[in-house]
Parts: structure tokens; sequence; C-alpha cells
């Protein structure tokens, strides 16, 4: 029990910042592919220095896997971009709301590629989440920023599962910090040939707000998670991180002033809940 506490807090601190993290969009008056990029490389500058400093192996094995590190790193930042995307066109809540559906294209995409048996829990658990996500958009109007939110919104949450699946293999060989920094010097690297970089000024705030996203939201939230799971269950760990959106939220209503609609917090509670029941063990699994 004495162990566990320092890990629940590290968990909790580092769900805290992922969640934090929604707001740069809204803090940052510069485009997606702008914000990630910093994002991108502060990041992999922290995770270099954290795998230098601890005298942790990052070498990377063969050519095969510098090449699906480097697919990975471009997913990465198109994932990160569709995020930023969302949030800039709705609101906070819809852009952390629509994202928390990955859950449902994990349970979609899992069985087709990797050829595991489909089971109805996990078929009305998709349910579930679809009708949640169906009630977190305000509007269904061609046209609308908001509605293109949160199609951006999905699409981050797309991504994100398809990074969550195609990880399993790399994680048996490296650790999860080698694989945090390759694939955000990647996405870094991927986003310097599409970014309008050329004639950008950014001032001293935004590169203070930038080096903040990569290092406290970005480096050092995915360091405290990763040590507390030398302590704590996946399972609870998993649960832990369904508070994301609801610390994203909360913020975004005391520093920005967006207050979400019932029906969007309706719809929230349906998908977190929902995300929470999947992440908890069956009857049948040891507690």
């Amino acid at each position: 029990m004495a162990r566990a506490t320092p890990a629940l807090f590290q968990v909790h601190a580092s769900v805290f910042l992922f969640g934090l993290s929604g707001l740069f969009g809204k803090f940052l008056a510069l485009p997606a592919t702008v914000i990630v990029l910093g994002r991108t490389g502060f990041a992999a500058l922290a995770l270099g220095l954290v795998l230098v400093l601890g005298q942790r192996s990052a070498r990377l094995g063969n050519g095969k896997d510098w090449l699906g590190m480097g697919l990975l790193g471009a997913l990465l930042a198109f994932h990160w971009v569709s995020f930023f995307l969302s949030i800039q066109l709705a609101t906070v809540a819809v852009g952390l709301l629509t994202f928390s559906s990955f859950p449902v294209f994990v349970t979609v995409l899992e069985p087709l590629l990797f050829k595991t048996p489909w089971r109805w829990r996990d078929g009305a658990i998709a349910a579930l989440v679809v009708l949640g996500v169906a009630l977190v958009i305000p509007e269904y109007r061609l046209g609308s920023a908001t509605t293109l939110g949160a199609v951006w919104g999905l699409l981050s949450g797309l991504s994100f599962a398809l990074l969550q699946l195609l990880n399993k293999g790399y994680r048996q060989r490296y650790s999860a910090v080698a694989i945090a920094f390759y694939q955000n010097l990647f996405a870094c690297l991927s986003l310097l040939g599409v970014t309008p970089i050329a004639g950008l000024a950014l001032t001293t705030r935004e590169v203070g707000l930038l080096l903040g996203l990569g290092v406290l939201c970005t480096a050092l939230a995915h360091t405290l998670f990763i040590e507390s799971l030398a302590v704590l269950r996946t399972q609870t760990a998993s649960v832990i991180s369904a508070l994301e959106p609801v610390y994203g939220i909360a913020l975004a209503a005391l520093l920005l002033g967006e207050v979400p609609t019932l029906r969007t917090l309706v719809g929230g509670a349906v998908v977190l809940g929902t995300t929470v029941r999947a992440s908890c063990p069956s009857d049948r699994q040891q507690i």
C-alpha cells in the first residue's frame, strides 16, 4: 500500500497533464501542425535526455524497426494534428470526448489485424461508445465548424487506436520511453516538410507554451505514467486514464470559460462510463 500511494499520484498527475494538453489548442493561435512540431520536438529532446541520464539502451535493432518507427511517428503526428484541429474548430470538450472514442476503434480493428475472437460484449461496448459520441456532437450540419471538429476528433481517436495496436510488437523489444522518443522524433521530422514555418516568428510566450506542452504534458506525463506501471496494475492505470477528458473539460471551464452543454455532458458520461467498464476486469478475471 505504501508503494501504491506514490504510484497513484504519478498516474493521476500524468493523466492531469494529458488532459491539460488539450487547452494548448486554444492557448496558442498557431496552425495545428506548428503546435505539434513544437510539441514533438521538445518532447523528443526531453525523452532523449531521460534515456541518456538513465543510461537506458535505445538502439533500434534493424532497418525494419527504423522504418516501422518512422511510419508510426508519422501516424503520431497525424494523431496530434487532428486532435488540435478538433479543439480549434470545436471546443476542448468536443475534442477530448470524440478522441475518447478510440476504444471502439480498438474493439473493431483488433480482430481484423490480429485475428482475435470477436465477443458480443465488445460489440455492445462499441455500440454504447457510438451512442455517446452521437450525443457529444451538439449539431449535425454540413459545414459547421463544430461538426467538422468532431470529425477530426474521431480521426484522432482512430489514429490513436492504430498506434496502440501497432505498437504491441515493439513493446516486447523496446522500453516505452525509447518508443516514445523515436516516435516523437520521427513525428517532428515528418512535419518539417509540411509545416508553414517560413517567416514564422514565435513570441517568447508561444515558445514557452510549446516548451511546456512538449516537456511537461508529453515527456514528463509519459514518463510518470510508465513509472506508475511498475507498481500499479495496467487495468487500474487504464481506468484512471479515462479521467483525462474530465480533467481537460474542468480546466477548460475554469481557464477558458468553455462550459459544455447538458447534451455533451450526457454523451461524455456514456463514453467515459463505457470506457471505464471496458477497462475493468470481467467477473472471471482475477482482480
